[in-house]
């Protein structure tokens, strides 16, 4: 009765361990490490900077205007005349009033002097009038008034100093400095896509190589797992005969050790798939622990390889994001001796701004807003540094000569990475073939010396090598299968179509 609840209790316990356990193809295990590579991410941020500074380099093309002002407070005036002169303008009235006063007296002190003159005058009407008039007269309040207006004057009040201004400047001619900049970030930017995709390539090499090292591992422990079984079965075999007397107790302890040996063999290919199996899921961005299974795991035959036509040279070069990123940065070179060559050419700019402040000194010193306007042309023209503009452009025009000569160097390697990875690909296709060839002889070498052994007509030696024969055959095929994988991965990846 405890059978029959235990067994129903185990078997659903595997299948929710299988229900847990996730089966990734290949391409699902590219997606998963190219959405969580950091690296990838990194070169993604990459890009997108170039693609900033690019935007940044286009704006030296506009003209750049500023507004600023500012507040000052100053804790004294400025007089323009000392305090002694002050004090004489504000008194310019009552002195002046005094003079005239002065010479009234003088003058009638003259005429009474005299009396002929003085009985004349004194009994003129016209003269009385005069007389009433001057006495009458009083310039002081005018005259000190005018004097204090001119000694205000002379007085600024720069308490409260308020000023701003709205420039324009905007490059006529900067020895083409501003073009090959903008020409320069463009590249910066065609070059971060390009080496983001050579980082995808990369990235997608190392997840295949990983995927197929545990094809090839979970293979191999299926192969240990079968050579176990069948010396454990050798060995009932041989137990039986010795029982029988048809073979000896040294045969028997062959076999045994055999057993133990393909043991161990499975145990070693046990924890190799573990290790194998954490480095894929390192490579998609899983935990280390996490249970998968691959799609190709338990498949009998690798799937068929694909034989693409020959792509040309040349098409390959263009395809290839090193190359490419090699030409891209002989290029920004070669714009960079431009941007060297441009500190020995004169710069030309266009100027334009409009001042405002309060006081002004427009019309006279006034405490309130006023404000004008100028424009402009401005030109430099170096002369002599020492020669250094002229020895940074031949800097820059070896720095672009020697991207040139690593460019070509890359082609030549390239060309010769393509074409030994393709000879490798037809050593590895006859590899295959005759591994599968040898593999059906080794089964049929087997199926009849384990027939014999268990008649009793072949002796252990014989059915161990006969058995060791098979696994060296079967762990052959596998190898060649693999390796014939991943050397179509590794020529699609020099040959640019890698990821596409």
């Amino acid at each position: 009765m405890k059978r029959l609840v235990i067994i129903p209790i185990v078997l659903l316990t595997l299948q929710t361990g299988l229900n847990a356990q996730q089966v990734l193809s290949l391409e699902e295990c590219r997606q998963m490490a190219l959405e969580s590579n950091s690296e990838l991410e990194q070169a993604r941020i990459m890009t997108r900077m170039a693609g900033y500074d690019r935007k940044i380099a286009r704006a030296n093309y506009f003209p750049d205007i500023s507004v600023s002002g500012t507040y000052m407070y100053n804790s004294r005036d400025m007089a323009l005349v000392s305090d002694e002169t002050s004090a004489r303008l504000a008194g310019m009235g009552t002195a002046v009033q005094e003079q005239i006063s002065g010479q009234m007296q003088a003058m009638v002190q003259a005429v009474m002097s005299n009396p002929a003159a003085a009985a004349e005058f004194m009994g003129s009407p016209m003269w009385q009038t005069v007389m009433g008039s001057l006495s009458k007269t009083d310039v002081s309040a005018a005259l000190n008034a005018l004097g204090a207006e001119i000694d205000k004057a002379f007085h600024l009040d720069m308490t409260n100093v308020f000023a701003g201004v709205v420039s324009l400047k905007q490059p006529v001619f900067a020895g083409g400095k501003i073009v090959a900049s903008n020409r320069i970030a463009a590249l910066a930017e065609q070059l971060s896509m390009s080496q983001y995709d050579s980082k995808c390539q990369e990235t997608l090499l190392a997840v295949d190589q990983a995927y197929w090292q545990v094809v090839s591992v979970a293979s191999k422990k299926k192969l240990a797992e079968s050579y176990a079984d069948l010396l454990h079965c050798m060995v009932a075999d041989a137990d039986a005969s010795v029982a029988e007397g048809v073979a000896t107790e040294a045969d028997a302890l062959t076999v045994k050790v055999k057993a133990n040996e393909a043991d161990m063999l499975f145990t070693k290919a046990s924890n190799g798939l573990v290790l194998s199996k954490m480095l894929l899921c390192r490579q998609i961005g899983l935990p280390l622990e996490s249970d998968v299974m691959l799609a190709d795991e338990n498949a009998e035959m690798l799937p068929q390889v694909s034989v693409s036509p020959v792509k040309d040279m040349e098409d390959i070069f263009a395809d290839r994001p090193e190359i490419r990123s090699l030409d891209i940065a002989a290029q920004i070179y070669e714009q960079k001796v431009n941007v060297a060559r441009a500190d020995m050419l004169p710069k030309i700019a266009v100027t334009a701004n409009y001042m405002v402040s309060n006081p002004n000194l427009y019309n006279g010193f006034q405490n309130k807003w006023g404000g004008m306007f100028n424009a402009g042309v401005a030109v430099n023209i170096p002369v002599f540094h020492g020669t250094e503009a002229l020895q940074k452009t031949r800097k820059a025009k070896e720095e672009a000569r020697l991207y040139r000569v690593r460019y070509d160097d890359a082609r030549e390697m390239v060309s010769i990475q393509v074409e030994q990875l393709r000879r490798q690909r037809c050593e590895i296709t006859e590899k295959l073939r005759m591994a599968q060839s040898n593999l059906e002889n080794a089964e049929e070498n087997l199926r009849v010396a384990t027939i014999g052994f268990e008649e009793g007509i072949v002796p252990a030696n014989t059915a161990l090598a006969a058995q060791s024969a098979w696994l060296s055959a079967h762990s052959e095929f596998i190898d060649a299968g693999v390796e014939l994988q991943m050397n179509m991965t590794a020529l699609l990846k020099a040959e640019g179509e890698y990821g596409k």
